[in-house]
């Protein structure tokens, strides 16, 4: 399948490199808003460049385009776009709203182009790997999960200035920008949540939005989860962004535990804890971009979709649960969601 990258910022050229580690995939088509970018990019890759996506289209006619573009373009994007290709991928937030992501959703079923979030934590291979247990059945079921979100990357007057600026404007942050991974992550290991209950604060006053929460999950279930999170402070590892912080899961006879090097360890019921015969492999796409690209064309192929999740009509299922959220701290209180 061809397919065509549309932005190649920060993140964009993590997209590049994994499809073209796929052979299933041939990315055929570079597009940025900057002209010398596109054109320094598709150089490397040895593709077209454009900074116009009406003449991409024309030369490249790519059967997936992949937009890993800022939130507040994305629905003029998928205006031009929806109809024109067959498939679109488009990084999360979807948008700035729950509103807008609605509209996006309805405007790509309405012309008939496939419309899939990039939504790739839960592709993560630690919590891969915890979700094998669980399904092994030898924990039991589960009854809390924590999750002390821990990247160390938000401190001091220059935070985030190198890297994506556009942080420190985001009116909602945390929660928008990266509690959203953690709610899918969240349902993914432990199903459909029934209410939430937040605490959101800022801790660095050079931003705008909030840096720093806890946020308590209750699942249908029966088991709760927190994700308490903080992007002032760090955790106990080498790199504090590999793992971004470190996991707690608590089951009937077991638990499982994340450290911050990527590594997990297991204790049964009355047992002493043991690291299991697993670590993250040498170059492993510890991020999840080339396992959710892997598993898109799979699902294009005819095969069945295990992350069938990312379909956009389904995933507007965690953006509902942000809201919740953030309806929670506002109004200090528990909100069901069910």
């Amino acid at each position: 399948m061809k397919v065509a990258v549309v932005g190649v910022g920060y993140y964009g050229p993590r997209h590049v490199a994994a499809w073209q580690q796929l052979p299933q995939a041939q990315l055929c088509a570079i597009v940025d808003a900057d002209p010398q970018r596109a054109q320094a990019a598709a150089g490397a890759a040895g593709v077209p460049g454009f900074s116009d996506i009406d003449a991409m289209l024309q030369e490249a006619q790519p059967d997936i385009v992949d937009l890993v573009t800022p939130e507040t373009g994305r629905l003029s994007l998928i205006e031009q776009l929806a109809g024109a290709v067959p498939v679109l991928v488009s990084q999360k937030p979807l948008a700035p709203t729950f509103d807008e992501a609605s509209r996006i959703v309805q405007l790509a079923r309405a012309r008939g182009t496939r419309l899939f979030v990039h939504e790739n934590f839960r592709l993560q291979p630690w919590f891969l790997r915890v979700r094998e247990h669980l399904d092994a059945g030898t924990l039991g079921p589960a009854q809390h999960l924590l999750f002390r979100f821990r990247p160390g990357d938000g401190r001091g007057a220059d935070a985030y200035l190198a890297r994506q600026p556009y942080f420190r404007t985001a009116q909602r942050f945390l929660v928008h920008e990266t509690g959203i991974h953690y709610i899918d992550t969240f349902r993914a290991l432990l199903g459909e949540v029934t209410a939430v209950t937040a605490r959101l604060r800022r801790v660095n006053p050079v931003l705008q939005g909030e840096d720093a929460g806890l946020v308590l999950f209750e699942f249908a279930s029966g088991a709760t989860a927190v994700l308490d999170a903080n992007r002032d402070v760090d955790h106990a590892a080498r790199d504090a962004r590999l793992t971004r912080g470190e996991l707690l899961l608590e089951c009937r006879d077991g638990s499982l535990r994340l450290d911050g090097h990527g590594r997990l360890w297991r204790r049964m019921r009355g047992d002493a804890q043991e690291q299991l015969d697993w670590a993250v492999p040498a170059g492993a796409p510890v991020d999840g971009v080339l396992e959710f690209q892997r598993r898109l064309l799979a699902a294009l192929s005819g095969d069945a979709f295990r992350a069938a999740y990312a379909e956009a009509e389904a995933w507007l299922r965690n953006a509902e649960l942000e809201e919740a959220i953030y309806r929670s701290a506002l109004e200090r209180r528990t909100v069901a969601t069910s």
